[in-house]
């Protein structure tokens, strides 16, 4: 996984000049699981994860997200339960800017692998934000990340790493919007 996480991070790069080098370390997530509250007692995930971002997956930035599970992969990114501060920051950008945003999420090649936003929404508007506002509907969400299932016979295909740069890419725009709302990149 760190082998790979290095290649994705390398290849991120050629599109993503936000990402800079780093220690793919810093961008797994870890393996044991949290069991203290848990009635599940298994000590380790089933699953690997890495988020490659600008400083790594702790930066509070948009980045790609590599989810390797049984029957259970994806790839995505975006920004996914940012701290109360930076959404309201998103929330400020996407109502100045939300023509971008919107055509961001309707460009055709995008929502072909990303159709919808992950995550809850608000069911009333934010607060400040009236309930008629133009882009009141993404401005309820509570996180702008984006996912792509993957098949099993996709994770092992030697098109692997060629597809999920592929998809990737098309997150590269929404990724640069959403680090530029937080003022996150030079």
């Amino acid at each position: 996984m760190l082998f790979l996480t290095e290649v994705l991070i390398n290849e991120i790069r050629k599109f993503d000049p936000s990402v800079s080098v780093m220690d793919p370390a810093d961008c797994l997530f870890r393996i044991f699981r949290d069991v203290r509250f848990s009635n599940d007692k298994r000590p380790y995930k089933t699953n690997f994860g890495c988020f490659i971002a600008r400083g790594g997956r702790k930066s509070g930035n948009a980045g790609y997200y590599l989810h390797i599970e049984p029957g259970e992969g994806f790839v995505g990114g975006g920004i996914y339960m940012p701290e109360a501060e930076n959404l309201k920051i998103l929330r400020e950008y996407i109502a100045e800017n939300g023509e971008e945003f919107m055509s961001i999420v309707n460009n055709d090649g995008f929502k072909k692998i990303y159709p919808e936003m992950f995550d809850d929404k608000l069911k009333t508007s934010p607060k400040g934000y009236a309930a008629d506002h133009e882009f009141i509907d993404i401005l309820k969400y509570k996180s702008f990340a984006f996912t792509h299932s993957l098949k099993d016979e996709e994770i092992i295909s030697e098109k692997f790493i060629h597809d999920i740069l592929l998809y990737f890419k098309q997150l590269s725009t929404m990724n640069s919007y959403l680090n530029r709302a937080l003022q996150k990149i030079d």
